[in-house]
């Protein structure tokens, strides 16, 4: 096992506490701040697992996005337990070892699993509606070269995501769908953009559901 970058902090055993992974497993990484979890989500991992013939889907239940506004951010153990509430299949882990290493990036939580675990066939999953604003993330293009990504189409994303300024720098590694099953053993930059049925649900419409329910969000 390779050294791992010394700007992580660790527990006295040098290691975060992360869901089961071995050389060759393939596995989804579907980062967030799930505030709240939803079946939105698990549609998308669900999608992920069959379409791209993955092992495991790992929900990595961020601290905070540095692009949304935090004032609203549940704690870390409420989405935790709200999101293994909602992920209700054994394929799922949920997981918050970013808080845990003090990863505040994508860009650098990818770079720690990729030291961690190098026989681990690792892509990135993310919705329409990221890839439009992918390019205003810390290091996107480094994480397209990081590992292959799989986008999963959202309602009113899918042209913009197209168009986006990221969507065309990587038009050129993108692979077909019906090629989606491959994706996990190819060398990045590598993409799909998978069609299917897709869930309106959002984290942001819940939190407003909540905020005028008449039971005051309980």
């Amino acid at each position: 096992m390779k050294p791992v970058s010394s700007r992580f902090r660790f527990r006295p055993s040098g290691l975060a506490r992360l869901p089961l992974a071995a050389p060759g497993m393939r596995i989804g990484l579907y980062g967030g701040s799930f505030n709240p979890a939803h079946a939105g989500h698990r549609h998308v991992s669900l999608m992920a697992l069959r379409r791209l013939g993955l092992d495991r889907v790992w929900w990595i239940v961020t601290p905070g996005n540095p692009l949304k506004d935090p004032g609203e951010l549940a704690t870390t153990p409420m989405r935790v337990a709200e999101a293994k509430r909602v992920a209700r299949d054994p394929r799922i882990d949920v997981t918050a070892f970013e808080e845990e290493i003090g990863a505040r990036y994508t860009v650098d939580t990818l770079a720690y699993l990729k030291r961690r675990y190098p026989g681990v066939r690792f892509v990135w999953i993310m919705g329409a509606d990221n890839l439009a604003g992918f390019h205003r993330w810390r290091g996107w293009r480094r994480i397209a070269r990081m590992m292959p990504i799989a986008v999963i189409d959202r309602p009113g994303w899918t042209l913009k995501a197209f168009h986006s300024r990221s969507g065309a720098a990587l038009s050129s590694k993108r692979i077909g769908e019906s090629d989606a099953f491959a994706l996990p053993g190819l060398r990045p930059p590598a993409w799909v953009f998978l069609h299917g049925p897709r869930s309106h649900l959002s984290s942001t419409k819940l939190r407003q559901m909540r905020r005028t329910s008449p039971l005051g969000g309980r």
